[in-house]
């Protein structure tokens, strides 16, 4: 029967774990996705003001059709110094790209990311030159496993999702003919994730499944009413670059960077089903997706993977209410 996964997270996708690490000194962290082998990477970038690391080799038509591991990232600029630190990590451990074995030649970790905006959240960031993302993304990468922290741990320890409190959310779907669809997101976006007057209620209440960010039910009369201008409670000063909401969803799906690409570009619909509004100028929204490669996809290749793209975007819109629900609590 289809339903959400064991863990209802992103490590229900057989072969994925989880690693997370803040400062709540500086009121940052670091969260750090790694498959047990390499896996299969596309990304959809959207956002008005993104801030990423080896996208561009990702695209279907580039030598590099996998990657090591993702990393997402507090920090805006300074957090891109994290992927640095899980590439020399896996390095280390004879993890990564190389085209033939040569003596003395090490291998190339393929490890794409994405940074949200929190310098101005109150933290202390007079770091100088001693930037704090490379031990963070060490001591994320020491960490991963099958089960993690959602709300304000991670990427989205020092986040805003509009006026709330931000933070790291994460979904799963187990489908009934046996694929696993998860989904994990760093919330801090200028638009809203909650009803224009009715801050409990969440845009993806229509999806959410077995009460996972409260079960509350909007007010039908009231949500009949909405202005198409009443943006809820979005941030006041939503401020140029200082917004982003970057996710990962995955599969176990076996899909090709061109099928991956696809899945990455219908689960990204997800944040406009969770956020109002979504992709502005003032946001960075990244939306990476991995494919672990354990299940076929079978004869209907095409028609399953426009089901686990939707089923993608749904979980992703529930791990954006679910992220800034835990870190509400």
């Amino acid at each position: 029967m289809a339903a959400p996964g064991i863990r209802n997270s992103l490590t229900d996708v057989a072969g994925l774990k989880v690693g997370q690490s803040e400062d709540t000194r500086v009121k940052t962290g670091v969260t750090v996705i790694l498959p047990d082998e390499r896996a299969v990477c596309a990304v959809d970038v959207r956002g008005g003001g993104p801030g990423t690391r080896e996208t561009d080799a990702l695209a279907a038509h580039t030598l590099v059709d996998a990657v090591d591991a993702v990393v997402l990232s507090g920090g805006s600029s300074y957090g891109l110094a994290s992927g640095d630190a899980v590439v020399a990590a896996l390095g280390a451990r004879g993890r990564g790209f190389g085209l033939m074995e040569l003596p003395g030649v090490p291998r190339s970790p393929v490890v794409p990311g994405a940074i949200l905006y929190d310098l101005a959240n109150g933290g202390d960031k007079d770091w100088g030159e001693d930037l704090p993302y490379r031990r963070l993304a060490r001591e994320a990468l020491d960490r991963v496993d099958v089960d993690f922290s959602q709300g304000a741990h991670g990427a989205g320890h020092g986040a805003r999702a509009g006026a709330h409190a931000g933070g790291t959310g994460s979904a799963s779907w187990v489908t009934d003919d046996g694929f696993t669809v998860g989904a994990l997101v760093c919330v801090n976006s200028f638009g809203s994730v909650t009803l224009p007057g009715q801050d409990n209620i969440y845009w993806a209440w229509p999806v959410e499944q077995n009460g996972e960010f409260g079960g509350r039910r909007p007010d039908v009369a009231a949500q009949q009413c909405l202005s198409l201008d009443d943006w809820g409670a979005a941030k006041i000063n939503p401020g140029a670059r200082e917004n982003t909401t970057i996710a990962c969803v995955a599969t176990d799906a076996a899909l090709t960077p061109a099928q991956a690409q696809r899945f990455a570009i219908m689960a990204q619909d997800g944040l406009a089903r969770a956020i109002r509004p979504i992709h502005t100028p003032f946001d960075g929204d990244v939306v990476f997706a991995l494919s672990t490669g354990q299940v076929v996809l079978g004869d209907a290749a095409e028609l399953t993977l426009a089901r686990l793209g939707s089923i993608a975007a749904d979980c992703l819109a529930r791990a954006v209410a679910r992220g800034v629900y835990e870190a509400r609590r």
